[in-house]
């Protein structure tokens, strides 16, 4: 592990006894709850970032998308008319 840093936290005595009751069912110390879960936070946090991200480039992208479709529309309509006549001679 790179070097490490003490520091000291505030929680409440029912949020202790949770910790301790974890750290004697997967016999795990208290730092090696409290890495895991400051890692599991900050991954959940990354992902619901790039999440939101992912959302607001989809709508901006929504209107552009639908400019280019709706441009395009008569472009569609007028090759399916072609094809149908040239079926039809």
């Amino acid at each position: 592990m790179p070097a490490s840093k003490r520091i000291i936290i505030t929680v409440s005595e029912s949020l202790l006894v949770e910790v301790d009751n974890i750290t004697t069912i997967e016999s795990k110390n208290r730092s090696e709850i409290v890495r895991e879960a400051i890692r599991f936070y900050l991954g959940e946090r990354k992902r619901i970032l790039a999440m939101e991200q992912m959302k607001k480039g989809y709508l901006e992208m929504s209107e552009i998308n639908l400019s280019l479709a709706s441009k395009n529309l008569g472009v569609e309509e007028e090759a399916m008319v072609n094809s149908i006549e040239k079926l039809l001679e």
